[in-house]
């Protein structure tokens, strides 16, 4: 009688014990926002509370970038940034501390790009980055050592694209890379080598767009695309050839958005669509027809942002936006509501930045939502994980127990 009450203490210490180091040990995995501040030549670095959304600035000074970064893109493991700095002619490279979000300059000078490298992405597959040069109208192509977040120029001379590429965007299947044109308003679009990452234009001509298309970006499924034009306030849309990358354009006509929209993206799931009019200060919400790419305003007035909204980006887990606004050196952060897409402040003030913020970006650490087959959309929840300190006391946990067992403590 007494050997059995001795197991069941021995079992209810063990699941107390490891219950107890799993809570101590489960911290958030953080994600980190990141934005470019032009004037000021700085990145400035945030946490985001799982729970809100809320940006806390990370620990220590804002970190030096070449001359006039203008865009920041983070690679898809979470692990590097890179940043395209306009005046310089270059891109800088960094690693991510994933428990502090500090960055670390990559070991080497800055890469050279072409003239004015104006906006920078990742394929998704992390293997390749590429950058628009608005003054010299190519794309510098560079490879990702694996280890160490180092950037090699691409074989081959840069590719030519149409006048002033304002905007670049790789599709979720790393096949094919669009570029928005704001100079000529077109689209350009290139299938990419696999193996290398050079670009090929893919056959015919670049696709017309609004006046002054200013960015473009992918659903999350790979079938249509969106551009923003900043100079007649629309949103061009079109459906990819998933084998030819091909653009054809959705019908009816474009999609009406605030004054010079200059930003888009979407959520994670694929729903919702949103875009940055630094004319009017706002950001516009439009849900996405799953079929056909239509894009529908999302009942109620456009959502108040800082001034001059140049950059939106939704996290990884689909409950948060972020408007960088280069008027007021401010990120304003807003909540997602599921099913709707409508956006809510997050409570506070807007959080500030350096001088002149021009880009603003996620890291993917937060666990991303699925897309909906069909609507109802899935509720969006921040998941919990493991920080690597959380692992080692779980650990431990298991360690102590097994040892009051074998000892026969109780």
């Amino acid at each position: 009688m007494f050997q059995q009450s001795r197991r069941h203490y021995t079992q209810a210490l063990l699941f107390a014990l490891i219950g107890l180091f799993g809570i101590v040990g489960q911290t958030w995995a953080l994600s980190f926002v990141y934005v470019t501040n032009y004037s000021s030549d700085t990145v400035s670095a945030y946490s985001i509370a799982p729970g809100t959304g809320a940006l806390t600035p990370v620990a220590g000074p804002a970190v030096t970038t070449e001359t006039g970064p203008y865009s920041v893109t983070v690679s898809p493991n979470g692990a590097f940034a890179y940043v395209a700095n306009q005046d310089s002619d270059t891109v800088s490279a960094y690693s991510i501390d994933a428990d502090t979000g500090v960055l670390t300059p990559v070991a080497g000078p800055a890469v050279a790009a072409g003239v004015n490298p104006y906006s920078i992405t990742v394929s998704p597959n992390g293997a390749f980055v590429y950058v628009t040069n608005i003054g010299s109208s190519t794309i510098s192509a560079y490879s990702i050592t694996a280890g160490t977040g180092a950037l090699t120029p691409v074989a081959g001379p840069s590719v030519t694209t149409g006048a002033g590429p304002y905007s670049i965007t790789v599709s979720p299947n790393s096949a094919f890379a669009y570029v928005a044109n704001v100079f000529n308003t077109t689209i350009s679009a290139y299938s990419i080598n696999a193996g290398t990452g050079a670009l090929t234009p893919v056959a015919g001509p670049p696709v017309a767009t609004g006046i002054s298309p200013t960015s473009v970006t992918v659903s999350p499924n790979g079938a249509f695309a969106y551009v923003a034009n900043a100079g007649n306030n629309t949103i061009s849309a079109y459906t990819i050839n998933a084998g030819t990358g091909v653009l054809t354009p959705v019908a009816g006509p474009p999609v009406v958005t605030g004054i010079s929209p200059t930003s888009i993206t979407i959520s994670p799931n694929g729903a919702f669509a949103y875009v940055a009019n630094a004319g009017n200060n706002t950001v516009s919400a439009y849900t996405i027809t799953a079929g056909t790419g239509v894009l529908t305003p999302v009942a109620g007035p456009s959502v108040i942002t800082g001034s001059a909204p140049v950059s939106v980006s939704v996290s990884p887990n689909g409950a948060f936006v972020y408007v960088a606004n280069a008027g007021n050196n401010t990120v304003s952060a807003y909540t997602i509501t599921t099913g709707t897409g409508v956006l809510t402040p997050v409570a506070g003030p807007s959080v500030t930045t350096g001088s002149a913020p021009t880009s603003v970006t996620v890291t993917p650490d937060l666990a991303p939502v699925p897309a909906p087959v069909p609507a109802p959309v899935p509720t969006v929840a921040s998941i919990p994980t493991l920080s690597p300190t959380g692992f080692i006391l779980l650990a431990l946990a298991l360690v102590v127990a097994v040892a009051v067992q074998r000892r026969g403590f109780f």
